[in-house]
């Protein structure tokens, strides 16, 4: 097994290792239920992990976690005339949808 990071808290770290999952590779967190203990260990001990089962996988799994660790964020002007930024397809003040 090979750790390959380490996440700021337990959701980030399930959407990370879903996400894996789902490319095809063998990927789990640890350390899931370690974060209670924050304070009695120091605090980046108890930092959940996502591990690889297979080695191999590494290069790749590093790329496709880049890749959703540093996503693009779009930036829109609406017709309303309001910029809307993130990864919104909707104008939070008119409710218009985002032109294709």
């Amino acid at each position: 097994m090979l750790r390959l990071t380490r996440a700021p808290n337990i959701a980030i770290a399930a959407l990370w290792a879903d996400a894996l999952q789902q490319g095809g590779f063998s990927a789990s967190v640890q350390r899931y239920f370690l974060g209670g203990l924050a304070g009695e260990l120091p605090p980046d001990q108890c930092l959940p992990e996502v591990w690889l089962t297979h080695a191999h996988e590494e290069q790749d799994a590093r790329e496709l976690l880049h890749h959703l660790q540093n996503m693009p964020q779009r930036r829109w002007l609406c017709a309303c005339g309001e910029t809307v930024e993130g990864g919104f397809e909707a104008c939070w003040q008119c409710g218009r949808p985002m032109a294709a």
